[in-house]
C-alpha cells in the first residue's frame, strides 16, 4: 500500500506518487535567523525530519533542502541594536539553530541554502518574471502581478476578489495594486546591500525559496513543507512566482504542521509565554520533547504544557525501561531457551502495525501507541519462566528500529550526579549573595525540572531528590 498524505492544496488524502520513481524531493521552509529558536519552530523541525526519516525507512532516496533566511528586517534591526553586521549575527544563531534541532535529535539537510549565498539565482529569477510580464520594476523596488497569474488562492482556497477587500497599499509602497507583493527592496540608507538591474536592494521573501527550491530540486518537486501559518501568504506567493516562471506545477503535495499553544493560549511575546528551544532544552531532556511532539498528529495543534510534558517523559521512560529490561535480562540470565514463534510473530503484527499507521499521513501519535504495545508485550515476555535469547534480540532489535524512525534514542538520561547538584547550589547561594535574585530563581527551577528539591532553611539551603 503507497503512503498516504495530506494535500493542502487538494484538502484531502492522496497515495504518493513521486515524480521520480523511487526518489523524493523535499523543501521545508526554515527559519529566519534573528534569534534562538522558539518551540513553534521546533515543531516543524521535528515532523519533517521525521517524514523524511520514514520516506527513507520506507526505501526512498529523499533529497531533503530546507533554507536560510539570513538577511530581512529582523536580522536589520537586531544587527543595528547590538551594533553588529547582519552576517555576524546570521551565523551566530545558524550556529544555534544545528545545536538545538541536533539535541532534538533532527537530521541535518541534504543543503541548507542561506539567501545571501543564492543572490545570482534570485536576481535571475526576478528578471525572466519581468520579461514574461508577471513582474514589474517601480523606483527600485520589484513586485509581482499577482492578477497576472491565473488561480493565484488555490493552495489557501481564498477566491482573489476576497483577497482584494482585504489588501491595501502601505506607506511608502509603490505598487500597482494592493494584491501585488515585492521580489526586490530598493535599499535604505545604511542597510545591507546587492547590486542589481534595479538598483542596491535585497529580495523580499517570498521570492528566496522559490528560486532555492528551483536550484537544488528543479522546477517540480514532491513535498513543499511548513508550518500552517505559511500557507498564505508565503506558499501561495511562492507558487505564483514559480508556476508563473517555469509553466509547470512547483509541487504536487504540500504539508503544513498545526500551531503550537502554551497552557491553552497562543505563544506571544506579549503574553509572556514565549518558549525558545535554546532555554526549554536545559530543563526539558530534549528526546521527551520531541516525544511530547510526536504524540500528537502533525496535522492538529498541540497545546504545550508542564502537565502534558510530564506525562511524556513517563510514557518516554516507560519504553526506554522495558528496552532496558530486555537487554538486563540477556546479560543476567542461564535459563534461556530456543526462540518461540508464537512471540516473533507477535513482533512481526507489531512492525506492520507501526507501518500502517505511518503509511497513513505519517500518524506519529498512533506509532506512538503501537510503541507502548511493543512495550506492554515486552514486559509479558519477561514474566515467562524461560526466554529465548533469539526472541529478546528480535524485541530490543524492534524498540531500536521503530524507535529511529521517529528519532528518538533509547539512551537513560544521565542522571544528575550530587557533585554536580552541589556546584549549581552553590552558584544559586552566590547569585543569592549578589542579589541576582533571577538567575537564584532560575537555577531553582533548572534544579526542579531534575526533579531536585530545594528547602532554605535558617541554616542553608537544603536539597532532596523529588
Amino acid at each position: 500500500m503507497a503512503i498516504q498524505l495530506y494535500n493542502t492544496l487538494t484538502r484531502k488524502k492522496e497515495s504518493f506518487q513521486p515524480i521520480e520513481e523511487g526518489k523524493v524531493k523535499m523543501y521545508v521552509c526554515g527559519p529566519t535567523v534573528y534569534n534562538y529558536i522558539h518551540i513553534g519552530n521546533a515543531r516543524p523541525a521535528i515532523v519533517f525530519d521525521t517524514v523524511r526519516r520514514y520516506f527513507e525507512y520506507r526505501g526512498y532516496d529523499v533529497q531533503f533542502i530546507s533554507n536560510f533566511t539570513d538577511v530581512d528586517d529582523k536580522l536589520i534591526r537586531v544587527a543595528n541594536e547590538l551594533g553588529e553586521d547582519v552576517p555576524t549575527i546570521a551565523d551566530r544563531f545558524i550556529d544555534a539553530y544545528f545545536e538545538d534541532v541536533s539535541a532534538l535529535g533532527c537530521k541535518k539537510a541534504d543543503h541548507h541554502p542561506r539567501v545571501t549565498e543564492s543572490m545570482d539565482i534570485i536576481i535571475e529569477f526576478i528578471e525572466k518574471l519581468i520579461e514574461k510580464g508577471f513582474a514589474y520594476e517601480a523606483e527600485g523596488d520589484v513586485y509581482f502581478k499577482t492578477r497576472a497569474f491565473e488561480g493565484y488562492g488555490k493552495l489557501s482556497h481564498q477566491p482573489i476578489e476576497d483577497l482584494r477587500s482585504g489588501a491595501r497599499i502601505e506607506i511608502g509602497e509603490k505598487k500597482q495594486d494592493p494584491l501585488d507583493f515585492v521580489l526586490w527592496k530598493d535599499a535604505k540608507e545604511g542597510e545591507i546591500y546587492w547590486e542589481s538591474p534595479w538598483g542596491n536592494g535585497r529580495p523580499g521573501w517570498h521570492i528566496e525559496c522559490s528560486a532555492m527550491a528551483k536550484k537544488y530540486l528543479g522546477n517540480t518537486i514532491d513535498i513543499h513543507a511548513g508550518g500552517q501559518d505559511l500557507t498564505f501568504p508565503h506558499h501561495e506567493n511562492e507558487i505564483a512566482q514559480s508556476e508563473a516562471l517555469n509553466e509547470e506545477t512547483f509541487a504536487k503535495y504540500w504539508m503544513h504542521n498545526g500551531y503550537i499553544n502554551i497552557d491553552n493560549e497562543k505563544m506571544s511575546k506579549s503574553l509572556g509565554n514565549f518558549i525558545l528551544v535554546h532555554d526549554i532544552i536545559k530543563m526539558i531532556n530534549p528526546q521527551v520533547l520531541r516525544f511530547f511532539m510526536l504524540s500528537v498528529h502533525y496535522r492538529h495543534p498541540i497545546n504545550f504544557s508542564q502537565e502534558l510534558v510530564d506525562s511524556a517523559k513517563n510514557g518516554f521512560e516507560r519504553i526506554i525501561t522495558s528496552y532496558e529490561n530486555l537487554n538486563h535480562r540477556i546479560a543476567s540470565s542461564t535459563n534461556l531457551t530456543d526462540h518461540d514463534d508464537k512471540w516473533t510473530e507477535k513482533l512481526e503484527e507489531i512492525r506492520k502495525s507501526f507501518i500502517a499507521e505511518m503509511d497513513d499521513d505519517f500518524n506519529t501519535a498512533n506509532a506512538v501507541s503501537v510503541l507502548f504495545e511493543l512495550s506492554k508485550t515486552a514486559n509479558l515476555y519477561l514474566m515467562e519462566k524461560t526466554t529465548s535469547e533469539h526472541v529478546i534480540n528480535r524485541f530490543t532489535s524492534l524498540f531500536e528500529e521503530l524507535m529511529d524512525v521517529l528519532g528518538l534514542s533509547l539512551q537513560k538520561e544521565a542522571e544528575i550526579l550530587d557533585e554536580e547538584i552541589e556546584a549549581m547550589l552553590q552558584q544559586r547561594i552566590d547569585a543569592r549573595k549578589n542579589r541576582d535574585f533571577a538567575l537564584a530563581d532560575q537555577i531553582r527551577d533548572q534544579l526542579k525540572a531534575m526533579n531536585i528539591i530545594l528547602e532554605d532553611t535558617p541554616q542553608g539551603t537544603r536539597w532532596k531528590r523529588g
